[in-house]
C-alpha cells in the first residue's frame, strides 16, 4: 500500500526581516525552510499548550501535592460568606 500523507497548506507573510532571519537559520542547521519552521512552530505550540494541560513535580512535591487531594474538605467562613452574597448579574 503507498504511503499518503495528508498535508496542509500555509500560507502567510511575513517581514523581510524575518524572512532572512528565518532562511539563515535554516540554511545553518541544513533543514529545508519548510522543516524549520514546522519544527520551531510546533515546538512553541506544544510548549505553550503543556503549560494548561500538563505539570510535573518532583517526588516530595508530588507527595505533598497528593496529600492535599485526599485531605477531608475545610470549613471556610470567609468563603461561605462570599457565596451567600448576592450575584452581582442578578
Amino acid at each position: 500500500m503507498a504511503d499518503v500523507r495528508i498535508r496542509e497548506r500555509w500560507d502567510f507573510r511575513v517581514p523581510r526581516e524575518a524572512n532572512d532571519l528565518v532562511r539563515d537559520a535554516a540554511a545553518a542547521t541544513d533543514r529545508s525552510l519548510t522543516e524549520f519552521v514546522v519544527q520551531a512552530a510546533t515546538g512553541e505550540a506544544e510548549r505553550v499548550l503543556a503549560d494548561r494541560t500538563r505539570f510535573s513535580l518532583d517526588e516530595r512535591r508530588w507527595e505533598q501535592f497528593s496529600e492535599l487531594l485526599e485531605r477531608s474538605p475545610q470549613e471556610n467562613p470567609g468563603l461561605a460568606k462570599l457565596f451567600a452574597r448576592p450575584d452581582v448579574f442578578e
